[in-house]
């Protein structure tokens, strides 16, 4: 019996000098936040990157001059780099924006050992790079749209020449005033074109010594002047970001919304404390649903943003945080993405593209032959809302009230659209000939993973059932990106995200002259581009929405994309992970939370 006491006391000691020890490593070692992309970067030079996860990264990395207030409902811009609002004109053509003096980049041997400030040419140069032919910009269309005075011409010029893109050529519409003020000057109006500045990765300061330091290998080392900088990286498979030790003083001061208790304490809790409250954000790259889950559940992630779908009804069924997860003080937050899933027809294609009825006919049949109710509730564990447009929720521009063809399921319909122009069955076979006896076969690019396969599996069948022949070519997501670039995939299953909250960002995918930039499907409808143009001239209010309509409807009728679903994100993060809240424009969420390192060691750090 004594032997039993001793052996019970001995390992009560040894569980307590454990606890005691991994409490001490925890309150030594730096506090790391641990979550996971689905999908794999593709760099972090901003010029280049287009795609969501690399957005993410690099927005802790550099800074625009202005940024969302994390908490507060409706979003609200503030300034961030600059040491106020701008100054904008009253016909919504000239912005001026002033910076804070004593803001400095994070040390680089860029600089060759000297400290480098933040300055109002920094801004001029970094906006210049867009044009600049050499980095072929995927977002060159968010800042060219909005026609900054002589920066166009400056580019087609160097394309013309076949020279370098010149960036000491002054032009009226981009220029440095002095050494903190900076001017952007339009040729017509744009009520929100102020929300760019507000998008770290579009407007983002980078230092031109860095550029020329690292050359084609800039996206390598990006270098701002942000909470972060970046640490560890191995490409496609993790990246670490680490607490940048010479970024400036800034404190905790959000506002939450009334009537939600949680945020306010928060808000009180973190008031006046400084920024980022971590010390590091270690990323892994886990593609498939099933490791990324399980990572969060075997606790290797401390949040799980955007639990996979095919996970949803476990997680939380009805909606409802799972028992097993509550009992381990797991928070849910649930909360509407600004995006839209969707397939696009490259308008350029011979099978599929083209204006004329029988090729629209195609389109729409195709699309009215897939159902979104069964995609929403078999693929996507109820996790989104059918998609009436190309405009995603949550931003100016969406109205809940408008419903279109885009969400119908009607096979009957289908069927008698092809039959009436003629891709009918000449063979025998089972399969529908183009209306010139040629095969119709339809290739849909697509991804190697679970969700993607499952999505294909829903393809298959539903043109099964109005007797077309789909093909599936599979490549990772980089790869399908830069073919989808070059206009050489006939279909493509993707989602877009906002950046900004306006639904321009999405009425972008259709307009002309962003073909190949956001615009993949190519579609290039004069009535679109013109409809396009004018929402984008006027003010928020009756008249503009009406425009916005009016495009939105040309899309579903000449249907280049077909959209499926707004989807709703839920994340999960364990009691450790302190503050923890989102907001859907603000993508460096990390620096707004902490940890409380000795509960994350004790639950397995």
């Amino acid at each position: 019996m004594k032997r039993l006491v001793r052996s019970a006391a001995l390992a009560v000691c040894l569980l307590a000098t454990a606890l005691s020890g991994a409490a001490q490593t925890a309150s030594t070692a730096p506090k790391t936040l641990r979550y996971a992309f689905p999908i794999a970067e593709t760099g972090f030079d901003p010029a280049v990157i287009s795609d969501l996860y690399s957005i993410t990264v690099v927005s802790g990395i550099l800074e625009a001059p202005l940024e969302f207030a994390f908490l507060e409902r409706p979003v609200r811009l503030r300034p961030n780099t600059a040491a106020a609002m701008p100054e904008v004109s009253a016909d919504y053509r000239t912005f001026t924006f002033r910076i804070k003096p004593g803001i400095y980049f994070a040390d680089d041997p860029a600089f060759k050992g000297k400290k480098r400030e933040l300055v109002a040419e920094d801004y001029v140069y970094s906006i210049k790079r867009f044009y600049d032919p050499r980095w072929r910009a995927g977002r060159l269309y968010r800042l060219e749209s909005n026609k900054i005075l002589g920066l166009s011409e400056l580019r087609a010029r160097a394309l013309k020449e076949r020279k370098p893109f010149d960036y000491d050529t002054p032009v009226e519409g981009l220029r440095a005033l002095d050494r903190y003020t900076f001017q952007v000057k339009l040729a017509e109006p744009a009520p929100r074109f102020v929300y760019n500045f507000a998008e770290a990765s579009l407007t983002g300061a980078v230092a031109r010594e860095v550029v020329e330091f690292y050359g084609d290998r800039v996206g390598d080392h990006p270098v701002g002047t942000g909470p972060f900088k970046l640490g560890a990286w191995k490409r496609s498979s993790s990246i670490e970001l680490d607490r940048n030790p010479g970024y400036r003083t800034v404190l905790y001061d959000e506002q939450a919304p009334e009537g939600d208790a949680r945020l306010q304490a928060i808000a009180r809790e973190f008031k006046g404390r400084r920024l980022p409250l971590v010390d590091r954000v270690k990323i892994s790259i886990i593609e498939e649903p099933q490791p990324r889950w399980l990572s969060f559940l075997n606790v290797e992630q401390d949040v799980a943003e955007q639990v996979p779908a095919e996970f949803a009804n476990v997680a939380f069924p009805n909606n409802e945080l799972a028992p097993n997860l509550a009992k381990r003080g797991v928070l849910m937050l649930r909360y509407a993405k600004a995006d839209v899933s969707y397939t696009y027809f490259a308008m350029e294609n011979p099978v599929v593209g083209g204006y004329t009825p029988d090729k629209v006919a195609l389109r729409r049949a195709i699309a009215l032959a897939v159902d979104v109710e069964r995609e929403i509730r078999l693929v996507r564990g109820g996790q989104g809302i059918p998609a009436q447009s190309m405009v995603g929720p949550e931003v100016q521009g969406y109205d809940p009230a408008f419903k279109s063809e885009s969400s119908e399921y009607d096979p009957a319909r289908a069927n008698a659209l092809l039959d009436m122009f003629g891709y009918v069955d000449r063979d025998g076979d089972g399969w529908r000939e183009q209306p010139d006896g040629s095969p119709l076969v339809l290739e849909y690019a697509t991804q190697p993973d679970q969700l993607s396969r499952k999505l294909n599996e829903l393809w298959k069948k539903s043109m099964d059932a109005i007797g077309i022949r789909i093909v599936f070519k599979p490549a990772k997501w980089p790869e399908q990106l830069k073919a989808s670039r070059a206009g050489k995939l006939m279909m493509w299953g993707v989602a877009w995200s906002a950046e900004l909250p306006d639904g321009d960002t999405f009425l972008a995918l259709g307009y002309g002259p962003n073909k190949g930039q956001s615009n993949h499907p190519r579609f290039d409808l004069p009535a679109y581009n013109a409809l396009y143009e004018k929402q984008a001239r006027l003010p928020d209010g009756p008249e503009r929405r009406e425009a916005m309509d009016a495009a939105k409807k040309l899309l579903v009728a000449y249907a280049p994309y077909k959209p499926t679903v707004h989807r709703i994100w839920t994340d999960l993060a364990y009691p450790w992970v302190l503050g923890y809240s989102r907001n859907i424009f603000v993508r460096e969420f990390w620096k707004y939370v902490d940890l409380d390192p000795e509960a994350q060691a004790r639950r397995g750090s």
